[in-house]
């Protein structure tokens, strides 16, 4: 299927060995199809690195580099540097992936340097908000009540209990002049915020939400509809932000509650038996403080299916 933005021929080619349902190679994919095929693209080791670079073939249709998990964006510094010294610099743009795990945890040393030092490349988090590939453990990304490997829900915690960290803001603190938020469930908004990351000169960062059926065990045909919700319910907004400023905030035409969202995935199930009312509570709150500060409308009476 074309993207809504670039009717030609996807440059992540269809073989790759990703669940139904991902959310992270349709990101790549809609983020590289707004790029253009003059990039240079370096990943960092994780589920869009594994499924589609698998020996001997690859669905990459531009030049893309693996790096290790923990260093993606300085090898993506380095190709950078490199084209300047050879002049070559308008020739590609530069593009580092990497996952939450390797954005805000293993390779967030690496990603303050390439932005303390200037460096004219897009990095592009992808957030599936946990470790997907070695087996569904908690990032620093991973929302709060949600179960993983390292935080089950049982007797003595009811799953993550420590709040998502905010990189864009980290990202922001930096003085980069462009951060911006995005999602697959909202591709010509995301591809918008792509192809103007790119026009602008120095670091930049995306970060784009992109559910994962297995880790969040839902149902694969579920994937855009829980990005959407995760928005509409003011748990994940999306925005811009230009020199440290907020700029633009994508609005939702009501709000909903976040039972909404959490109910159809499986790592939120516990949330919603009997007992767990003041953890509910407290993402409710964590939402609703999302929408103060983004101002979305009040919060709409919606009756949730048991």
């Amino acid at each position: 299927m074309n993207t809504p933005l670039d009717r030609a021929e996807p440059l992540i080619a269809p073989g790759h060995s990703a669940c139904v349902g991902c959310g992270e190679v349709l990101g790549a994919r809609l983020c590289l199809d707004a790029a253009g095929k003059d990039v240079i693209v370096t990943g960092a080791t994780g589920c869009l690195e594994i499924t589609t670079s698998r020996y001997p073939e690859s669905s990459w249709r531009v030049p893309w580099i693996h790096s290790l998990f923990e260093n993606t964006a300085a090898v993506a510094a380095g190709i950078e540097a490199a084209l300047k010294a050879l002049g070559r610099q308008d020739e590609a743009k530069v593009i580092a992936h990497g996952g939450d795990g390797a954005t805000a945890d293993i390779g967030l040393q690496a990603l303050s340097g390439m932005l303390e030092r200037g460096h004219d490349v897009l990095y592009i988090c992808f957030d599936n908000e946990a470790y997907m590939n070695t087996g569904v453990q908690r990032s620093s990304l991973t929302p709060v009540g949600a179960r993983t490997m390292t935080t089950p829900p049982g007797r003595q915690s009811w799953g993550e209990v420590i709040p998502k960290k905010n990189m864009p803001a980290i990202v922001a603190a930096h003085g980069v002049p462009y951060v911006a938020v995005a999602s697959v469930g909202y591709p010509q908004d995301l591809q918008k915020k792509m192809k103007k990351a790119l026009a602008v000169r120095g670091p930049k960062y995306l970060q784009v939400h992109v559910p994962c059926p297995l880790g969040w065990a839902f149902d694969t045909s579920l994937t855009i509809k829980l990005a959407q919700l995760a928005v509409q319910t003011a748990l994940y907004p999306l925005y811009e932000l230009e020199n440290g400023t907020v700029t633009e905030v994508r609005k939702v035409g009501r709000r909903l509650p976040v039972e909404e969202y959490l109910k159809p995935q499986g790592r939120f199930r516990h949330l919603l038996r009997p007992g767990a009312e003041k953890e509910l509570a407290l993402i409710q709150a964590l939402a609703d403080a999302n929408a103060q500060r983004f101002g979305y409308p009040p919060l709409s009476s919606v009756t949730v299916n048991k």
